[in-house]
């Protein structure tokens, strides 16, 4: 078979039935496409489901209108490159929950105000760059140890260290680059191993932030140009390539990746993303590239 469609439930639920597989399998074969014997990847969790005759966009929307709005996700891909050498992911809301400029907010009481301007952002209805100056500005006179205090509120988004250690274990590069700041960005690599991470710099003088970004500013183009940059640095064809985000500023780099996966992302997002996962967790990814439940490298 050319093609895969892989249907993914979250793992704490892990209600993928095989009803819910046949179900699916009906709607390619009425839509003429031929399909194999499916194959069960973690039971409960993740299931391939072999085909061809169809491109996988229509095998995607005919699986999601046969899911009726259960909560699985479903990725179409051919099956030839779906596992993949490198990796580019989004940090804040992507591999780690919070954001953190949101947290630094928190100690000037503002948080809500900068939350508020980060959604506005991330939806894509305001420019970021202006909005990383916006909200940058009110932190000035933050003290620079508050970035210790607030780094402790950081939490790990579900199956993120499971997804770089397993693609890592198995040749691929792992890069972390962020539209947040350094500070934040170079913990993380270091948290969970990946390769190389980039994001902005807050200014910072005699201890204390300015209110100001180091320019250039990161954004969706540094984004999309540090994808292709890897890329070509790596000699890995874009074909074998994969990005996660969940912002307007991740787009670029999603649509150009050979997978790129909108993660729990805004609306805008999601309804343009190549692929998207709205109910599993990073582990999808992994399911997504065909790795077996006892392929995933756990801490």
């Amino acid at each position: 078979m050319t093609a895969v469609a892989t249907l993914i439930a979250a793992p704490s639920a892990a209600d993928l039935t095989d009803d819910t597989v046949q179900a699916v399998l009906s709607a390619l074969t009425a839509l003429g496409g031929k399909t194999g014997r499916p194959d069960w990847l973690a039971p409960g969790v993740a299931c391939d489901l072999p085909f061809e005759g169809l491109a996988p966009e229509q095998a995607e929307a005919a699986a999601r209108k046969a899911l009726a709005g259960a909560a699985v996700d479903v990725i179409a891909q051919a099956a030839a490159t779906r596992r993949k050498r490198l990796l580019v992911a989004d940090m804040e809301s992507t591999i780690i929950e919070q954001e953190m400029l949101d947290e630094l907010g928190d100690y000037v009481g503002l948080k809500q105000h900068i939350a508020d301007i980060t959604t506005r952002a991330m939806n894509g209805e305001i420019d970021f760059k202006g909005a990383v100056r916006e909200r940058v500005a009110l932190l000035k006179g933050l003290r620079e140890e508050v970035i210790d205090e607030v780094w402790q509120r950081a939490t790990l988004m579900p199956g993120a260290a499971a997804l770089v250690a397993t693609m890592r274990a198995n040749g691929a590069a792992c890069f972390l680059v962020s539209g947040g700041f350094r500070c934040f960005t170079s913990r993380v690599r270091d948290w969970i191993g990946f390769d190389e991470d980039r994001g902005n710099e807050l200014e910072v003088v005699d201890g204390v932030m300015t209110g100001k970004v180091v320019e250039p500013i990161l954004d969706k183009d540094s984004k999309l140009q540090s994808l292709v940059g890897f890329a070509g640095d790596r000699r890995v064809p874009m074909a074998e390539t994969m990005a996660v985000g969940d912002g307007a500023n991740d787009l670029p780099m999603l649509l150009a990746a050979g997978l790129g996966v909108a993660f729990h992302a805004k609306p805008a997002v999601a309804a343009e993303a190549r692929a998207r996962v709205d109910h599993g967790d990073l582990t999808a990814l992994l399911y997504a590239q065909g790795y077996r439940a006892g392929e995933i490298v756990t801490a």
